[in-house]
């Protein structure tokens, strides 16, 4: 009984965390594994705006599992993250930020498993770099994703300096 509560109580946390972006839209799921009276394990494409850089917009692909544990809503899913960032409107920076942050984070499993999508800049050549990775508390996990957003004029205004938005 006392594993049970602690669980919900984990799972309340999870749910309770707060991502730095607008939750991501679900743009559509495809079936990959067919699975017999539970739910099928997924590829599902989300698109989400980054929270500081009006006019930019990432898509990622993430697995889903089915199954009874997918069902559930326990099951630990892979670090297989693929990640698409495209300039579509004017940039427009609302604030300054540091080199790495946090531009969105999800749970990917009960407790152990985080995927990340943090935001840099390459002040040479003025483009914004996104990386996307799912971190594990015990293991760690190499599998990662990079999308790069070069800043271009739009509409007749000049494309800003992501480099003077860079907190030192």
């Amino acid at each position: 009984m006392l594993r049970k509560i602690l669980i919900a109580g984990l799972m309340l946390l999870g749910a309770a965390a707060p991502a730095l972006a607008d939750g991501p839209d679900l743009i559509f799921k495809r079936s990959t594994v067919w699975k017999f009276l539970t739910p099928d394990h997924k590829l599902a494409v989300y698109g989400i705006d980054d929270p500081i850089v009006d006019g930019v917009a990432c898509h990622y692909t993430v697995p889903e599992k089915g199954g009874i544990s997918g069902m559930l809503g326990v099951a630990e899913e892979t670090s297989d993250i693929s990640l698409a960032c495209r300039q579509v409107g004017p940039i427009v920076f609302k604030q300054k930020f540091e080199q790495g942050e946090d531009m969105f984070s999800q749970r990917r499993s009960l407790i152990f498993k985080k995927m990340q999508i943090v935001r840099g800049c390459d002040t040479k050549r003025n483009v914004l770099v996104y990386l996307v990775y799912s971190d594990k508390l015990i293991e760690g996990s190499p599998k990662n994703s990079t999308s790069t957003v070069p800043i271009m004029p739009w509409g007749g205004t000049d494309a800003p300096k992501c480099a003077d938005f860079v907190e030192n």
